[in-house]
């Protein structure tokens, strides 16, 4: 008789995706004969707290289509989308209005604050500078003074 052993969801496996995105990105890299030396802490740092309802599957999707995206040796992911995404997971947990609030703060934090610019805050939530100044002032979220 053989005995078939269950694997844990990846989201139970977090310590794994670091591991796998390094092998993945090298895997496809080669594959589509591109050099990735690098991938970003944040955008690591987003996959790691992705929920992966897809599994290694997903994850390895995922990859692919930042491998392809990437020009350059640092890997391109589109840490918006993933977090955009796990947002709106955890609306059931609040109010559209304290999620977008979260989500706001959280895309300033990572950003030093910097609205505009491509590393800026409006960048990584996928918004315009200006639509994010001014769900900022609807949401009275203004910079903290040191």
């Amino acid at each position: 008789m053989s005995s078939v052993r269950s694997l844990p969801a990846l989201r139970e496996r977090t310590d794994d995706i670091p591991r796998l995105v390094r092998h993945l990105t090298q895997k496809l890299a080669r594959r589509m004969n591109k050099r990735i030396n690098a991938i970003p802490a944040d955008a690591m740092e987003v996959l790691c707290r992705y929920d992966w309802p897809g599994n290694v599957r997903e994850l390895e999707n995922a990859i692919e289509r930042a491998v392809i995206l990437t020009n350059g040796d640092v890997l391109q992911i589109p840490v918006a989308d993933f977090r955009s995404r796990s947002a709106a997971v955890s609306l059931a947990d609040g109010t559209l209005e304290a999620t977008e609030r979260e989500a706001i703060l959280s895309a300033l934090r990572d950003s030093g604050w910097v609205l505009g610019g491509s590393h800026g805050a409006a960048a990584r939530l996928g918004l315009k500078r200006s639509t994010l100044y001014s769900r900022m002032e609807k949401l009275g979220i203004s910079r903290p003074t040191a």
